[in-house]
């Protein structure tokens, strides 16, 4: 009986240190998802600054090229018309 007793103690001990240890770990990779949330949202921020930028450079090309006037067509481009 004593040693069915000792048995369940040191099972018991077991999970307790067990369930420390899930705990701990749970608490570590929260903190990981968090950091990594956190690069995620920095990650779209950038993306979405950098799409800005691209579209302006892009709208400034193209208001570039609207000013130059439209080459004349040459002989080659004539005949195949």
């Amino acid at each position: 009986m004593i040693s069915e007793f000792h048995q369940l103690s040191e099972k018991i001990g077991q999970l307790a240190e067990l369930t420390h240890t899930l705990r701990r770990e749970n608490a570590e990779l929260r903190l990981r998802a968090k950091g990594l949330q956190n690069d995620c949202d920095d990650l779209k921020s950038q993306n979405a600054e950098l799409q800005q930028r691209i579209n302006e450079a892009h709208q400034r090309v193209a208001a570039l090229l609207e000013k130059f006037p439209a080459s004349p067509q040459s002989s080659q481009d004539k005949e195949l018309a």
